[in-house]
């Protein structure tokens, strides 16, 4: 029996040609009537929460595209000791879970150029979010999609794995 491999493209929106790449795959996913849901995270130390938040978000449509802050990005937001892992192995592994259909590192602080990019059919974020809140609300409410949050499992997150690993 052949093994199950399962590996999705990743886009590094920094670079033009990721960019045409990730514009193509877009298209294809609207020839095929498959709506895009996206979300976006650093996704540094993968665990059960994240597991189960990228399968919700999957859930709600045709297709996930998963923005993964790049690590210029993930050090101006959460200090010099992140990212714990490197922008490539955080988008490969992403890569190859079954709930993600596409991965793209961004080096801004938001995704909004992202998002307006590529436009989703359905922005989700995590329920700590308050849904007027959520970068590119606006944009994709405009081109016809919805913003919807998913609750957090509860003691679940990279900030708790890392201060439990602290002690």
């Amino acid at each position: 029996m052949p093994p199950l491999i399962h590996s999705s493209p990743v886009f590094d929106f920094r670079n033009e040609k990721s960019r045409v790449e990730l514009r193509k795959w877009r298209g294809s996913l609207r020839g095929l009537n498959r709506p895009l849901v996206f979300t976006n995270g650093v996704f540094d130390l993968l665990h059960r929460g994240h597991a189960n938040y990228l399968m919700e978000a999957r859930n709600l449509g045709g297709a996930l595209l998963v923005g993964v802050n790049s690590d210029d990005s993930v050090k101006r937001l959460k200090g010099d000791s992140r990212p714990i892992q490197s922008e490539e192995d955080r988008a490969y592994i992403l890569s190859m879970l079954r709930s993600c259909d596409g991965v793209v590192i961004f080096g801004e602080d938001t995704p909004l150029e992202v998002i307006t990019f590529v436009v989703p059919d359905i922005l989700v974020k995590g329920g700590d979010y308050k849904i007027e809140d959520i970068v590119g609300r606006e944009v994709v409410e405009c081109g016809g999609g919805i913003v919807k949050t998913i609750p957090f499992i509860e003691g679940r997150s990279t900030t708790g794995i890392l201060e439990r690993m602290k002690k």
